[in-house]
């Protein structure tokens, strides 16, 4: 496969090359090696260190109504399904369990309630992504598959020898992948959720420099300040920005996220970071995907002064 060859710290810029010229390849995963990233490409761009690697294809499913995400071996359905679909869905290799959606997100863990349509019963699994693996339960801890280009364009921001405070962290996505691809000197992971927590802990066994917190983000407290602090809880992130103030260094980085309307960008989000902190730079904006009809998940990485 032909790929575009960029060190890790310049993969977010390579990649919006690539989709502004429409030559990045929607076929194929992303090949991560230990010093560099390979975008897989469908033409090639004059100026760009062009190599042959071997890269991971992507699977889609069509379906015949809805929408769904793949959470390790389980297929989570929209809520219109059918079970028709789960049937057609099983014949894959990679897939051992369909689930469907029953409402949205919910409660103050932005849970959601699955329904068992097909295949192995249960509802937990091992998630892989950017070179980790996590395990988890979809229906008990807040997880979305959709953020792993997210999770990794932050992380190829993360300098050696930082500091970084997680809030918010699950599973722990996020530290995992920053400790995999990064070389940061500490890792503080901070999540209310006691389930959530509890899968945290055992995802992260294998990395000694990231530390685990069960406790509200609002009133978390730590000994030392961050030079980087994480805040993937685009509903209400702005409630908990005090705190984070407090316990991010001087011209330290914040990655704030938002929901938002594709007009408010990123206006509405600046409005709400100026209610907390007077004095502070925007980096870059980010659209992280698409959240409902006309709503975008969308991070803005500011430096506060």
């Amino acid at each position: 496969m032909k790929c575009a060859k960029t060190l890790k710290k310049n993969a977010e810029k390579l990649k919006q090359k690539l989709i502004t010229a429409k030559a990045l390849s929607r076929d194929y995963k992303a090949h991560i090696g230990k010093n560099h990233i390979y975008f897989p490409i469908s033409k090639e761009i004059k100026g760009l260190d062009i190599v042959d690697k071997k890269c991971e294809k992507i699977e889609k499913i069509n379906l015949n109504s809805g929408s769904y995400d793949q959470v390790g071996d389980i297929v989570i359905l929209s809520q219109d399904a059918k079970k028709s679909d789960a049937k057609e869905i099983l014949k894959r290799s990679n897939i051992k369990v369909v689930l469907r959606r029953k409402g949205n997100y919910r409660g103050e863990f932005r849970t959601l309630k699955l329904e068992y349509l097909a295949g192995e019963k249960r509802k937990e699994t091992i998630h892989k992504e950017n070179g980790v693996q996590m395990k988890l339960n979809p229906e008990e801890v807040y997880f979305s598959p959709r953020l792993s280009t997210e999770r990794y364009r932050v992380t190829t921001q993360v300098k050696e020898g930082e500091k970084v405070l997680v809030l918010f962290s699950g599973v722990a996505p996020y530290p995992l992948v920053i400790a995999k691809h990064s070389n940061p000197k500490l890792i503080v992971a901070v999540e209310k959720n006691p389930i959530g927590h509890k899968y945290a802990v055992m995802n992260c066994k294998k990395y000694p420099n990231i530390e685990l917190y069960n406790e509200d983000a609002k009133t978390f407290t730590y000994k030392e300040k961050f030079d980087r602090i994480l805040m993937p809880l685009p509903k209400s992130a702005e409630d908990f920005l005090d705190n984070a103030k407090k316990l991010l260094k001087k011209n330290g980085i914040i990655h704030f996220y938002d929901f938002l309307s594709e007009k408010d960008i990123p206006n509405k989000s600046i409005e709400k970071i100026q209610k907390h902190i007077k004095n502070f730079k925007i980096l870059h904006v980010a659209k992280c995907g698409q959240y409902g009809p006309g709503k975008l998940r969308i991070c803005l990485d500011i430096r506060v002064n």
